[in-house]
């Protein structure tokens, strides 16, 4: 937050306070990240424990790597909504989001609101989840 506008630091700390009881609905706001840096970090860790013998190399799976992400303690997300009809994920959690469901709006973030959310929601609601295989 330290780049950021003092005005919109204060109003996400008073959110983050006002929210922090929540353990329904998970909102990730990323400002300056990026997916494949946050993997290279991941990396860099997992190299670190195995260096400092915290680690053995066998012992890396997939769990090993999502436990060493920045949202290791976030569940991966359900639905992934693409503003402004751009058709790509941006390098946005590139790990995260390997089963979720896209829905894409022709809609400006500066623009997105309620109604826009409740008809993603909806149309996510009518899809059948496969996780990676066929149904």
């Amino acid at each position: 937050l330290n780049n950021l506008p003092d005005s919109l630091t204060e109003k996400m700390k008073e959110l983050h306070e006002s929210s922090k009881r929540n353990n329904k609905l998970i909102l990730n706001i990323a400002i300056n990240y990026g997916g494949r840096a946050e993997i290279v970090d991941a990396l860099k860790s997992i190299t670190l424990k195995i260096e400092e013998k915290k680690l053995n190399i066998e012992e890396i799976n997939e769990n090993t790597i999502r436990d060493n992400l920045y949202t290791h303690n976030l569940p991966d997300p359900d639905l992934l909504i693409r503003t402004a009809g751009e058709m790509r994920i941006s390098n946005f959690m590139i790990w995260q989001i390997a089963y979720a469901e896209l829905w894409v709006t022709p809609v400006f973030w500066p623009d997105f609101d309620e109604n826009n959310l409740i008809e993603a929601i909806r149309n996510f609601q009518k899809r059948v989840r496969k996780y990676g295989g066929k149904i």
